[in-house]
């Protein structure tokens, strides 16, 4: 049996449709682009430096094409920085970091960290720049460590802005006089790349622009991407979150306050436990906040200073001198050449606020019981009146509080005269007599 072959439309027609069907496969097969976000919202400290490191080899190891830092930062952390930018300068992926939203900045570190993206974006209303190294308190770092912290800082911005071909004078700028600039102002200085109002104009303005990636130059696509938002683990929250200052600094005070009211008030129990735990919580923020020994010695005389009050009658000297050094250690306790790390001068105000009433109630309810009269012991019985039983010269016997008791008085005091204690020697009454006018009023 002979099959007759297709005539000739019918061979057209089926070249064109599987020429249709090799288009439709390699279109179906074309990857579209995945950008994983990362989102730092806050000082940069171990933890963010450790989520934006890891976001960035998780995002190599899962084959993204790039990876995007959105950044908002008051500074942060010098050390912390460079191990961010060693591995920024170096990445596996491109890596592009947008300061957003509008309002947002990226101050101190955060000028670092955009520098060496290989893209730099801002969106429009966000601001970029003083980079000066500072204390805990906002000052500049004084004397010879001062100015060796700050050429240091300046060498790091100029040797980031070169790698990057970014503007190198005004990096300098930023950490020796602390430049600023808005988003437009950085574009134009050759700070930043370009003002992006959204993620989605940030990969589409991104696209086309070569990046040098393992020394290889790489055409950017990115241009509607997939975007996968990468969150921090839960290590890296609790990190985080004990990396706060202000965290740090009221587990201290829960901590303190706790313990002086178990000293205070022995056998509470529940003070001092829960002190003990915030005081256990606040030493593991220490490990990671950049603490000055000072400042905490100072909080730790202050709140010592305190309790002696509590015991010491000073007079308020004691109290006062522990509410001085409190609030001193509080200004000094975090020091942080990179910025970005302080307590809010009104959260010291508050707490210095409360510790001052604590204190005064506490010394308030010490002076009322001091000032109580005695209601159980030998002080007690001063002062109570009772009968004689039996004459007393210069002894004899006299009934007090229901109870017999042997008596003793200067003059001699006859059967049922009455008589006031003025005295307690062992079991042995010193009494006096009682004037009869003042017996019936």
């Amino acid at each position: 049996m002979t099959v007759a072959p297709f005539p000739r439309p019918g061979r057209r027609l089926a070249g064109l449709l599987l020429a249709l069907l090799l288009v439709l496969a390699g279109a179906t097969g074309a990857r579209a682009a995945t950008v994983h976000l990362l989102s730092v919202d806050g000082p940069i400290h171990p933890a963010s430096a450790e989520y934006i490191i890891e976001g960035i080899r998780g995002a190599a190891d899962a084959s993204a094409d790039a990876v995007v830092v959105q950044l908002d930062t008051p500074g942060g952390l010098l050390e912390s920085t460079r191990e961010i930018v060693q591995v920024l300068l170096d990445p596996p992926l491109p890596v592009l970091f947008y300061v957003a939203p509008g309002g947002a900045g990226a101050a101190s570190a955060g000028v670092f960290l955009v520098m060496a993206a290989n893209v730099a974006a801002m969106a429009p209303g966000t601001t970029i720049g003083a980079s000066t190294p500072v204390t805990a308190t906002g000052e500049d770092v004084d004397g010879a460590m001062g100015e060796k912290v700050l050429n240091f800082t300046a060498a790091f911005a100029k040797s980031i802005a070169e790698e990057r071909d970014r503007n190198v004078q005004w990096a300098e700028l930023a950490v020796r006089e602390a430049l600023s600039a808005t988003d437009r102002e950085a574009l134009e200085n050759g700070v930043i790349d370009l003002i992006a109002p959204s993620l989605g104009d940030l990969l589409a303005g991104a696209s086309g622009r070569i990046v040098r990636i393992g020394g290889v130059d790489r055409v950017l696509d990115l241009d509607g991407a997939t975007v996968v938002v990468i969150e921090p683990n839960l290590r890296q929250k609790v990190v985080g979150f004990l990396a706060d200052p202000t965290i740090a600094y009221f587990l201290l005070l829960a901590g303190m306050l706790g313990l002086y009211l178990e000293i205070s008030n022995p056998g509470t129990m529940s003070p001092g436990v829960i002190g003990a735990i915030c005081l256990l919580i606040a030493a593991a923020s220490f490990q990671i906040l950049p603490i000055n020994l000072s400042g905490l010695g100072l909080i730790g005389l202050g709140m010592a200073l305190l309790v002696a009050e509590l015991f010491v009658p000073s007079f308020g000297i004691l109290g006062i001198g522990g509410f001085i050094a409190f609030v001193l250690g509080s200004l000094f306790l975090f020091e942080a050449p990179g910025g970005g790390f302080q307590v809010d001068r009104a959260v010291i105000g508050a707490a210095a606020a409360a510790v001052a009433s604590i204190m005064l109630v506490m010394a308030t309810l010490v002076v009322r019981t001091f000032a109580q009269k005695a209601v159980s012991g030998p002080e007690a019985m001063i002062g109570a009146l009772g009968e004689v039983r039996e004459a007393i010269d210069p002894e004899g016997q006299i009934f007090v509080r229901g109870e017999l008791w042997k008596a003793r008085s200067r003059d001699r005091l006859a059967v049922d005269r009455k008589a006031r204690v003025i005295s307690v020697e062992g079991l042995t009454l010193g009494v006096e007599a009682v004037d009869p006018e003042k017996e019936k009023s």
